[in-house]
């Protein structure tokens, strides 16, 4: 497991941290959590992600938001993804950027989707599309990440 939390700085640990903060203001947050892409991984990815955006100061509904998307993000992962997933959190003053990427090793995947009604498959990422600001999809030979952006209020950071 890979963690880090830095406010005012930026530490490029892949594409991924080089991308999403290479100018952040003094102000700015970011940390990530790589861990297997494993469903354990996803409620420890959705409370690494409340407790830290608390400890930043988001708003409670915001932080719920945030928890939502990255819990869909991850669940996605799990079920599509490589063997490893990065979670990068980036907070520029009223900007939250949630990255998620999939990346290691190919893994096979038995998609367990036809015990699921027609409504249910697939909409998660309609729920992430309408709680966010914008969104970015982009695959390359290493995996997939996705970009997910939304407006968030701070008060006092802890």
């Amino acid at each position: 497991m890979l963690l880090f939390d830095h406010p005012d700085e930026t530490r490029n640990t892949s594409a991924l941290a080089s991308t999403s903060a290479a100018h952040a203001p003094h102000d700015a947050h970011q940390a990530a959590l790589t861990l297997p892409s494993q469903e354990a991984s996803v409620p420890a990815s959705r409370h690494f992600a409340e407790d830290l955006l608390s400890r930043w100061g988001v708003g409670e509904d915001e932080c719920d938001s945030a928890a939502l998307i990255v819990d869909e993000l991850a669940s996605n992962a799990v079920q599509h993804g490589h063997a490893l997933m990065t979670l990068l959190l980036a907070l520029d003053a009223d900007e939250l950027l949630i990255t998620l990427a999939d990346s290691g090793a190919v893994v096979r995947h038995e998609h367990g989707h036809a015990d699921l009604a027609a409504d249910e498959h697939g909409r998660g990422t309609g729920i992430v599309e309408f709680l966010a600001l914008w969104t970015e999809v982009h695959d390359n030979d290493d995996g997939r990440e996705v970009r997910v952006a939304m407006r968030v209020t701070c008060g006092a950071l802890h």
